[in-house]
């Protein structure tokens, strides 16, 4: 029986376009050139921020942070950065009597616009409130601390094989792999994800049937 269905955030949950675009325009790129590099290190197994240091390989990616928040052009999230399918998802999910989570790894600023949206989510956390990040297990107890129940009753839904389906997996949940952005899309054929995840998704309202069987 499920119980709890934990929702990662970037291409889960929200688009990262206009993240990239606002790293670009940061960085006077054209923000083609930002998103061809990100889909490079996606294929390569790499993490996307390398991608930043392929324009500008000096950079202090904290730093260069903080100076577009106090710049104006910080972070920001809207009702446009979700996908179509999440309300409808969610909402599904809570009327069966699902306990929603949303916990993935963003800024703690992200988790202050996420709950300003008035997500139909029992609780959203981002790692840098919490003071650990995927894919660490510590990270992984904390989201079945959250979700009140027991591994093999709670599952986890991301499109990145490393910080979600792989971890998700080792922490006893049950791993929901979405085909969604550039990780969802590039590894969602690869064997080894295949084989650890329970369920392979094009969208989030597939859950419901899921949770329902």
């Amino acid at each position: 029986m499920i119980r709890a269905v934990v929702f990662d955030i970037g291409e889960t949950l929200t688009r990262d376009d206009r993240y990239w675009a606002s790293w670009a325009d940061w960085l006077g790129v054209p923000r083609h050139t930002i998103s061809a590099l990100v889909g490079a290190v996606v294929t390569q197994g790499r993490d996307n921020t390398e991608a930043l240091r392929m324009v500008r390989p000096d950079i202090d990616i904290a730093v260069e942070y903080a100076a577009r928040e106090a710049a104006g052009q910080g972070e920001y999230l809207d009702e446009t950065d979700l996908y179509p399918d999440v309300r409808l998802a969610l909402e599904g999910l809570r009327n069966l009597g699902i306990r929603v989570i949303v916990a993935g790894n963003q800024t703690s600023k992200a988790g202050e616009m996420l709950r300003a949206l008035g997500l139909p989510a029992d609780l959203v956390a981002t790692s840098a409130e919490w003071g650990v990040a995927k894919p660490d297990a510590e990270f992984f107890r904390r989201v079945l601390a959250a979700s009140g129940a027991a591994p093999h009753e709670t599952v986890y839904v991301g499109d990145h094989p490393a910080n979600d389906v792989f971890p998700a997996k080792a922490a006893g949940l049950r791993p929901a792999h979405i085909r969604r952005g550039p990780w969802g899309h590039w590894w969602a054929d690869a064997p080894d994800v295949v084989a650890t995840a329970e369920w392979s998704i094009t969208s989030l309202t597939d859950l419901t049937g899921i949770v329902s069987e």
